[in-house]
């Protein structure tokens, strides 16, 4: 274990003028409240606490986050509490130890269900004070390193936690060194064998080849020494998962892989990082599509550097990165450089990012997520995507993640550029919406005064800002259309039981199914969420009809004389539920029509053939053909997975034809026989939802007068 002498000799590296006091008294402190515990593999339990100390000491970070360090696991593991710690350290460490303590007793889990949750608590932690989080990854860092002591099965939940929570939240700090760590020790536990074989290989093409990365590091100086630039050049074999990622992503074995490789070269000045890339360029050949300038746009946690890939010795591919020594720092630490130390003073580095704007930055972006799947997707998006920069036509940079297109460059912009695009130009040059952006490009949004957000989008963009204002956007329209189609769903359901509908009664039935209000009720019935006769039954359950009391298809309408029979107008093929009128005809008795079918036109002269009518009250059977028009795509496994999704809704086709068939597309007719306009409805938001399905609608016939 590090003594304190050791450990405040550390600090001292960095900054001389450390409270040495403050941090020997945190040590005997920490040392005696953790006497007599143990961690799995046997040692004493307070070699943990000072190894994430020494660890945030290479982060040269101030006195009170190594503090924190040393009494983090105190409040949780011992019986020390926050007015001990506040009364011998200050209320800063006590309120960052207890900061500690809380994210500890989180239970983050990394299955998807919980991810969502667990980055939202995480964000809520850091607002508070970033250096919980610091010390956190801290901690995690030295419990992968002793992971070896713990079970088996504890040991795959922590790597598995690690891979998909505390990794990809180290490089979104800035952190990049302490992600690669985190993902190689997770890797190590979760893929030992695959880890093993991409060592061997590592070793066999040293064997090979020599070692190449002191061969180009010897070549890159040349050409440095020649353009007279004084840097300092380091070059490494990449860590085994990231070697592994790459193979998986680009699907090639590791002979075929050829950026394993990565030199960096630290410069005294920006000036001479241009000029270091010029001189590489000259010497070996650029890789294109490989040039990423983040000095002239830098990531929004300060990260700046220019990367370049090269073919260098025999083809192979290597990748340089050129920065300053205050850019390294930056690059090094990420946004923990704001408390980093330099000659008992803190660093000032003008590239640092304050905290509190680089959290707030990342959160706004999360706020437009509604709900957990969004907030996941959002977060997930921004973690783990490399970024591109796009310029509007003013000049202005906007960021955004690799793979995004012009739809996410306009929501960037703002919500309403976003949900009235209806075209883009880039560069000049009029691009589909799906188009994928490059660094350096310029975009230009046009817009147009009713345009509405479509469905498909939601494949097309890239940005969690974009889905979540898409989503948001669809989900307003189709509750102002379920809404309307609620309406109408309640009055037939009313009418059955001779009742009128009426605010008051919504409102109330809502009440009672605990629901906001009468528009929350009619959205779900709209959207199939709630059955009308559930409303009913909720405030006249002596009146709403009893399962099982099937009404007779012969008898389904009632207004009709005596002696006289009906037939459903094909024209228009009312069901009951729907308003309607009969028509006299000779010969075929009545002939039921919606009331709003385009054949009874016809017969507006004719007053004397019309018949007052409506549907009998109570649950109808599955006897009346509705024929529905489909578009859908030509593809296997479609017509069936149609046809399920039909059944499922307990309805019946009676009948099925092609009216077209194209390479990529059928039109069909189904006639489906159904019990009612809800029983319709059902069916048809079942199909609407099928991705495959294009357009659907009640297919509307040429009425035959009489």
């Amino acid at each position: 274990m590090i003594d304190c002498d050791d450990l405040i000799d550390l600090v001292r590296l960095y900054n001389p003028k450390t409270d040495e006091a403050l941090i020997r008294s945190a040590y005997a402190y920490g040392a005696e409240m953790h006497e007599g515990q143990y961690r799995h593999s046997g040692e004493p339990y307070f070699t943990h606490p000072v190894s994430v100390a020494a660890i945030l000491t290479e982060m040269q970070l101030d006195d009170s986050t190594i503090v924190t360090a040393l009494l983090h696991d105190t409040i949780e593991d011992t019986k020390s509490t926050y007015s001990e710690i506040e009364s011998r350290f200050g209320s800063e460490i006590a309120e960052l130890v207890d900061g500690v303590t809380k994210l500890t007793n989180l239970q983050l889990n990394s299955f998807e269900t919980k991810q969502a949750e667990n980055f939202r608590k995480l964000f809520m932690a850091m607002s508070r004070d970033l250096r919980v989080i610091l010390v956190k990854l801290a901690d995690r860092l030295h419990n992968m390193r002793t992971i070896r002591s713990m079970k088996s099965e504890k040991q795959a939940q922590k790597a598995r936690e690690t891979m998909d929570i505390f990794a990809p939240l180290a490089g979104r700090m800035g952190m990049q060194w302490m992600r690669e760590e985190l993902e190689d020790l997770a890797f190590k536990v979760l893929n030992p064998k695959g880890r093993e074989s991409i060592i061997r290989r590592f070793i066999m093409l040293q064997r090979e080849t020599g070692d190449v990365i002191h061969k180009i590091t010897g070549d890159i100086r040349y050409e440095l020494e020649q353009a007279g630039i004084e840097a300092d050049v380091f070059g490494r074999a990449k860590k085994p998962y990231s070697i592994w990622r790459k193979m998986e992503e680009k699907q090639q074995g590791f002979s075929r892989l050829s950026d394993i490789y990565g030199f960096r070269i630290i410069c005294e000045s920006e000036p001479d990082c241009y000029a270091t890339l010029g001189a590489i360029h000259q010497r070996w050949r650029a890789v294109p599509g490989r040039f990423k300038d983040y000095i002239s746009q830098p990531k929004s946690n300060g990260y700046r550097s220019i990367h370049t890939t090269v073919s260098g010795r025999d083809g192979k591919r290597v990748e340089i990165q050129i920065r300053t020594r205050e850019m390294h720092e930056v690059a090094e630490t990420g946004v923990a450089a704001h408390w980093s130390y330099r000659d008992g003073v803190p660093a000032e580095n003008r590239f640092a990012v304050d905290p509190a704007k680089w959290i707030a930055t990342l959160t706004e972006r999360f706020d437009a997520a509604e709900d957990h799947d969004e907030f996941l997707e959002a977060v997930k998006l921004e973690m783990y995507t490399d970024q591109v920069f796009c310029f509007t036509p003013k000049g202005d940079v906007v960021k955004l993640p690799k793979g995004a297109t012009p739809l996410d460059f306009a929501y960037a912009i703002h919500t309403r550029i976003g949900d009235s695009c209806v075209g883009a130009k880039v560069d000049g040059i009029r691009v589909p919406l799906w188009t994928r952006l490059k660094n350096g490009q310029s975009a230009e949004i046009m817009t147009a005064e009713g345009q509405r957000p479509q469905a498909t989008w939601i494949d097309i963009v890239a940005t969690g800002r974009a889905k979540a204002a898409i989503k948001r956007s669809l989900r307003e329209e189709d509750r102002e259309r379920f809404i309307k189609l609620g309406h109408e769903l309640a009055r037939v359901a009313f009418d059955h039981v001779g009742k009128r509908v009426t605010n008051k009664a919504l409102s109330t039935a809502a009440r009672q199914l605990g629901l906001k209000g009468a528009d929350e009720l009619l959205a779900q019935l709209g959207a199939a969420e709630l059955t009308a006769r559930k409303v009913v039954e909720t405030l006249y359950p002596e009146l709403a009809a009893r399962p099982g009391e099937e009404i007779d298809a012969a008898r389904a309408v009632v207004g009709l004389g005596p002696g006289q029979s009906f037939t459903r107008g094909n024209c228009c093929q009312p069901v009951p539920g729907e308003r309607i009128v009969g028509i006299t005809e000779r010969g075929k008795g009545v002939v039921v029509h919606a009331i709003d079918c385009p054949a009874l036109a016809e017969f507006e002269a004719q007053p004397d053939r019309w018949v007052d009518l409506r549907w009998q009250s109570g649950i109808h059977p599955s006897v009346h053909t509705v024929s529905l028009d489909l578009t859908i795509s030509n593809d296997a496994g479609v017509l069936g997975r149609i046809c399920t999704a039909i059944g499922e809704q307990k309805a019946n086709i009676s009948d099925l034809r092609f009216l077209d068939r194209k390479p990529d597309f059928y039109r069909l007719i189904i006639d489906v026989d159904l019990r009612d306009v809800e029983h319709m409805h059902a069916v048809m938001l079942a199909l609407e939802a099928d991705s495959d399905v294009a357009t659907l609608e009640r297919h509307s016939k040429v009425a035959v007068g009489a």
